[in-house]
């Protein structure tokens, strides 16, 4: 096992849905990401997953939406939180949030981020074994991680940390 000591790299979070989608959370993540003046880029699997997550930013709350870009839109440089299904960072984000399994360990070595989001369907059998393979993964690699799930109130709390 890596010396915690020599870890670089972001912190690592792991967030376990259960009771709300990602739809529903990645909107009120993004917003904190946004009030801590961090730039994001968020990461899917699909081009249906972003077309969904496009859709959600514009339209999870009847009084705003969360400004952002796509991969088919371009000037990336100008948005504050950026959907793709690549590895870049075009818009210089602190934070990179990562959904539908996709693999957290390149990010987790990039020092351009302050913080990398896991975010796993816990209903999904293949999700939830990818998030413990890669919990296991990066916490043998030294880096700092804390996972977090949600209460019946919807509220986060952490429960486990390394």
């Amino acid at each position: 096992m890596a010396d915690p000591a020599q870890a670089t790299g972001p912190e690592v979070w792991f967030y376990h849905l259960q009771r709300q989608t990602l739809d529903q959370v990645l909107p009120v993540l993004l917003e904190r990401s946004l009030a801590r003046k961090w730039r994001a880029v968020v990461q899917a699997a699909s081009d249906d997953q972003i077309k969904s997550l496009d859709k959600a930013l514009w339209t999870y709350s009847p009084e705003s939406f969360l400004a952002h870009g796509t991969d088919a839109e371009g000037d990336a440089q100008l948005q504050p939180i950026w959907l793709t299904k690549t590895s870049d960072n075009p818009n210089a984000a602190s934070l990179r949030v990562l959904t539908d399994g996709v693999d957290p360990f390149a990010a987790a070595q990039d020092q351009a981020y302050e913080r990398v989001m896991v975010i796993f369907d816990g209903n999904d059998d293949e999700q939830l074994s990818n998030a413990r393979a890669s919990w296991k993964q990066l916490r043998d690699a030294g880096h700092t991680l804390s996972y977090w799930q949600q209460g019946e109130d919807g509220r986060w709390s952490k429960k486990a940390s390394s």
